[in-house]
């Protein structure tokens, strides 16, 4: 059986809170999680994956074990979650790594690679967006709305995605079979959004979510200098974050291979064995590309 390590690490005052397995000299695949979870998503991939890599989920502040400051005393920023993030990495030693990323994950690793290029070895997107091409407008135009103007009238709007109903549809929609779907999955979820000013960092993100769209010409032009490999492994029935947002990476990193599941936006916990194997067959090429960059 293999060991998982529940472990934290403190940055700037904050705490973070991490899972960790695998050989210690293994290639690195850093787990970067979405809304509105935290590293619970990857309880299972964690020991499919180490051995291979040695895999670490640090959850995001605001989310999970990790620090939950206030508003009024973080700035809940994906420019902010990522030096954080930039932080820990550098609290345990890590300077090359390759991302997974998954919903907010995405523009969390899109701003560590622009930050330090050479860094990443490899890019696993799991229905994790990097073009325009994936957002699906009926959901994404409340939240627009919101950024442009986060009055009481646009939160009331967004507020229902707090709720039980949609953090249960992200898990169930799109799956043809949802028993397939642990309960416990939106029931952490929930916990954890309850706790008093969660909901305002929550707003925060939304209203800068703008922010990661206007990286996007950056990251392409990262993804053709740099040759970086990359597999999109995406639920092709995901509402969020539709398939033509996988298929998009071929533009900037033609040899992107792409794997179109019939699941949704939380792929691992349907079609975990099917994630899992591509990871595992992705790694010859994250090994290869930093031996490259030596």
């Amino acid at each position: 059986m293999t060991a998982v390590h529940h472990r934290t690490a403190e940055v700037d005052g904050l705490t973070v809170f991490y899972r960790e397995a695998g050989p210690a000299d293994a290639p690195v695949l850093l787990l970067l999680h979405g809304y509105p979870t935290s590293s619970h998503m990857f309880r299972h991939l964690i020991p499919a994956l180490a051995g291979p890599y040695r895999v670490i989920a640090p959850d995001h502040i605001g989310f999970g074990r990790s620090s939950t400051p206030s508003a009024d005393d973080f700035p809940y920023t994906f420019d902010a979650l990522a030096e954080v993030t930039r932080g820990f990495l550098a609290a345990l030693g890590v300077d090359r790594y390759a991302i997974y990323v998954q919903d907010y994950g995405a523009p969390i690793g899109w701003r560590l690679a622009l930050a330090d290029p050479r860094a990443v070895t490899g890019v696993v997107s799991q229905n994790g967006n990097a073009y325009e091409d994936g957002f699906v407008p009926e959901f994404w135009e409340p939240v627009w709305a919101y950024g442009a103007d986060p009055g009481p009238a646009n939160e009331a709007r967004l507020r229902p995605a707090l709720e039980r109903e949609a953090v249960r549809w992200q898990y169930t929609h799109g799956v043809p079979d949802p028993s397939l779907i642990a309960p416990d999955t939106w029931e952490h979820d929930l916990a954890l959004l309850a706790r008093p000013g969660v909901d305002r960092a929550q707003l925060a993100l939304f209203a800068d979510y703008a922010s990661n769209v206007a990286l996007y010409p950056a990251v392409h032009a990262w993804l053709r200098a740099s040759g970086v490999p990359v597999l999109a492994v995406w639920g092709r029935n995901d509402e969020i974050f539709g398939p033509a947002g996988a298929e998009a990476f071929r533009r900037d990193a033609p040899d992107a291979e792409i794997l179109l599941v019939d699941g949704g936006h939380f792929l691992l916990e349907s079609h975990l064995g099917t994630v899992a194997e591509a990871i595992t067959r992705f790694r010859p090429r994250v090994v290869a590309h930093r031996a490259r960059q030596q």
